[in-house]
């Protein structure tokens, strides 16, 4: 549940709407916890509420906790339980007092941020979904002063397009495309960082003069035709995340996971096939569903619709494209879907966007639907 803090943590301002029901906190949540140096606000909920997301409405109905923001490592937080019988947390008296300038307790300089941003910046940092016609118009490498695969740290490269001078940039390469699993439309492709550059001659394309970059930093080799982004494009969050679900319905689906694999869980970075054209925002909370596997009720009893013969198959799909009404001993159901987990965006592009899962019953998987009802 620890993770180290970075220096360079952005902190996290939550608000959710209240709402009237209580909350239900976990059977084995401890009466009281001692915030310790790599704890974020989203743990420390999580060791009380099934959904740590919920963690503003536990920290803000109780005025002895004015910002949750302060809250230091160090610091010995109980839970109790008001007049009417909802649940908050409290700053345990006997270990320190209330007011954040009269701390007696040694503790961390750091305030808790909300969550991990450890586990997001490497996505922030190396990966990218970009557009190809986009792509298409971005500066690329044409060569570099030395013919060789590796070029390394102080090696010159030769860009095909007009830069500003003495500024870093990121060089990509174009990998797999995002693919809309309805439409078949491509709706981004996958930019992998592979170097940082800095111009020292600007160049002029006009004038067929390449522009000049040296070398600050490379992850991999780099070759010709991969392009070139302003450093610091698609590298920042927004100072604040207001996590909350989106207001009108949503259905959407997970396209791709970062970590390549066929099953994954909480914390596991994944792409959906949403985005600013669909109204969604950095903070919002979806959840996760996945469709049950139809049954084929036949002479045979019920099965699962693959393990059907090849008859039954062709009967219920004929059946099903003509509109015609199944035999009632005859019959393939279709089952409903449902909720295996939960997950939050929080990078948005124009038809894509990244989500961080944030709870599972069942490990997730690629295919499984992003919803709002």
């Amino acid at each position: 549940m620890k993770y180290p803090l970075l220096a360079a943590l952005l902190a996290f301002s939550v608000t959710l709407p209240v709402v009237a029901d209580v909350l239900k906190i976990k059977k084995d949540a401890p009466k009281q916890y001692v915030v310790e140096k790599g704890d974020t606000l989203w743990d420390i909920s999580g060791i009380y509420l099934d959904n740590p997301w919920r963690w503003p409405e536990l920290w803000q109905i109780n005025s002895h906790i004015a910002d949750p923001h302060l809250i230091y490592p160090g610091d010995a937080i109980s839970l109790s339980y008001d007049q009417n019988g909802q649940p908050r947390l409290v700053i345990n008296k006997r270990y320190k007092k209330l007011s954040p300038t009269g701390r007696i307790t040694p503790k961390g300089t750091q305030a808790v941020p909300t969550l991990p941003l450890e586990l997001l910046r490497p996505y922030l940092t190396y990966e990218q979904a970009v557009n190809a016609d986009d792509i298409a118009s971005m500066p690329y490498v044409l060569g570099a002063n030395v013919n060789t695969k590796m070029n390394t740290l102080g090696h010159v490269l030769y860009i095909k397009g007009d830069l500003n001078l003495h500024e870093a940039y990121g060089v990509y390469r174009q990998g797999k495309a995002y693919v809309d699993p309805n439409t078949n439309d491509v709706l981004a492709n996958k930019a992998e960082l592979v170097a940082i550059v800095r111009t020292f001659r600007a160049g002029d394309v006009k004038k067929g003069v390449p522009a000049s970059v040296k070398i600050e930093n490379v992850k991999q080799e780099i070759k010709p035709n991969d392009f070139l982004m302003p450093a610091m494009a698609g590298q920042t969050l927004p100072a604040y995340f207001t996590m909350k679900r989106p207001e009108t319905p949503v259905s959407g689906t997970i396209i791709a996971a970062i970590s390549e694999l066929r099953e994954f869980s909480t914390m596991e970075i994944v792409v959906l096939n949403l985005g600013s054209s669909q109204h969604i925002k950095a903070g919002h909370v979806l959840d996760v569903e996945r469709q049950s596997p139809d049954v084929f009720d036949g002479s045979n009893g019920p099965r699962y619709k693959e393990d059907s013969n090849r008859l039954e198959k062709l009967v219920s799909a004929t059946n099903e494209l003509l509109g015609i009404e199944a035999d009632k001993n005859s019959m393939l159901w279709h089952m409903p879907t449902e909720k295996v987990g939960e997950l939050m965006v929080f990078k948005v592009y124009e038809n894509v966007s990244y989500a961080l899962i944030v709870k599972n019953q069942h490990p997730i998987r690629v295919g499984d639907n992003a919803v709002i009802h």
